[in-house]
């Protein structure tokens, strides 16, 4: 008798764009062109386009909870990603659901700032993180922004990142990337932290881009993507950081609206993986 097969499945709770660049739209678009099946479940409903966002509707813990409770009932899922989780409710919501059907693998984005600068959640997010779900996760991967108001401290330099980091450590992150995208330096420099482990720097050279517009969301598809696939936490990072890297490259010099663009999610889009079902 065969054994059955299935495809390497990732799923990812977060809120929806319109406008296609980020969110939802982003983490599918990710994990289908790395040859991941993509699941997801919506936590918010943005009117947003490439300039702005202009409203943004939560929807409830019920709704919330019954589509992730239907895809885990009935499909496996190697990996779940969290992007926009806008209120404490949904939180600890999340965190319920690890519990009750213990994921192999999370990943969380803390999204709380579009790439226009508009506010995506309250700051009473902050300690819900790291109450409810810091000790649940695999990895957190906040930009800047995020990982001061995260950590509560400013990061003007790597050192500050080294300080922040220890601090997420301390309440029960088993590990920190901190992206280095939004500071000033010629590389785009990231760096993941774990306690008892030296730090590990993932490097590129800046690209100078208008589209981008969801490479937060895209980078830590990509890492969860990877990790569907199999590969350990570093070389995931590793593999997401030069796929990111090109899907800048392939659309830094398309228009799409008149603010920041998207990146190119399939400039090399894979066939859906195989694997068998009890590997």
């Amino acid at each position: 008798m065969k054994k059955k097969k299935r495809y390497p499945t990732a799923l990812t709770i977060a809120g929806s764009d319109s406008g296609g660049c980020a969110g939802i739209q982003a983490d599918l678009k990710t994990f289908s062109s790395l040859g991941v099946f993509s699941t997801s479940v919506i936590t918010a409903i943005t009117a947003q386009n490439t300039n702005e966002v202009r409203a943004v509707e939560i929807l409830s813990p019920p709704i919330i909870k019954k589509q992730s409770e239907t895809v885990f009932d009935d499909i496996i899922v190697d990996v779940v990603k969290t992007g926009m989780l806008p209120s404490v409710e949904i939180i600890k919501l999340v965190a319920s659901l690890i519990d009750n059907y213990n994921p192999p693998a999370v990943i969380v984005d803390p999204v709380m700032v579009a790439t226009s600068g508009a506010r995506l959640a309250s700051t009473s997010i902050v300690s819900a993180f790291s109450k409810y779900l810091f000790s649940r996760i695999t990895l957190i991967t906040p930009n800047l922004p995020e990982a001061e108001a995260l950590s509560g401290i400013q990061i003007n330099s790597e050192k500050d990142m080294h300080t922040a980091a220890n601090i997420l450590l301390s309440q029960g992150c088993p590990a920190v990337l901190i992206k280095g995208g939004h500071s000033q330096s010629p590389d785009s420099t990231d760096i993941l932290f774990r306690a008892n482990k030296e730090p590990v720097r993932f490097s590129i050279p800046r690209i100078d881009s208008c589209n981008l517009h969801g490479t937060g969301c895209t980078f830590s598809s990509a890492i969860a993507a990877y990790i569907a696939l199999g590969y350990s936490l570093e070389d995931a990072i590793r593999l997401a950081k030069n796929y990111i890297s090109s899907a800048i490259k392939a659309g830094q010099n398309i228009t799409t609206g008149k603010g920041y663009g998207p990146v190119n999610h399939f400039f090399e889009p894979q066939s859906l993986k195989i694997k068998k079902y009890d590997d």
